[in-house]
C-alpha cells in the first residue's frame, strides 16, 4: 500500500466518523490532528464553528519538557482539560481524525481525562 492510499484511507475513516461525530458548546468535539513529529488537539463547537480551548505540543510549557512523543501528547491532553475546566467545559466527545485510538492519540485522550474532561 502507497502513502497516497493509506492517506485517502484515513481521510475515509475521518468523513466515516464525523458524519456520527458532533459537537455542541455543552459537549464539544475534541479535534486530534497528529503530525510526524507534534500532536495538535482542540475542543470544537460545530453549531458556531468556533474553537473554544486548544493546545499542541508546539507550545513552549510541552516543548520545553522534553520526553517522547507520547510523553508529550499525554501533556498535551493534560493541558487542554485544564484549559476546558477554566471555560466550564465538563465533557467533549473524541474525533479521532481517522487515526486508530492507540498510541499518541490514545495518550492524549488518558491526559484529558485525568485533568477532569469526560470522554
Amino acid at each position: 500500500m502507497d502513502a497516497r492510499s493509506r492517506l485517502e484511507a484515513r481521510r475515509r475513516r475521518h468523513m466515516r466518523v464525523r458524519r456520527r461525530v458532533h459537537g455542541t458548546a455543552e459537549r464539544p468535539r475534541l479535534a486530534v490532528f497528529r503530525s510526524n513529529r507534534h500532536i495538535y488537539a482542540q475542543l470544537i463547537d460545530d453549531v458556531t464553528g468556533g474553537t473554544l480551548a486548544a493546545a499542541s505540543s508546539v507550545e513552549a510549557d510541552v516543548r520545553g519538557s522534553g520526553g517522547a512523543k507520547k510523553d508529550a501528547a499525554h501533556r498535551v491532553g493534560e493541558l487542554l482539560g485544564r484549559r476546558a475546566g477554566e471555560r466550564g467545559i465538563k465533557a467533549a466527545v473524541l474525533d479521532r481524525g481517522g487515526r486508530l485510538y492507540h498510541g499518541r492519540v490514545q495518550q492524549l485522550a488518558d491526559g484529558a481525562r485525568e485533568s477532569g474532561l469526560t470522554l
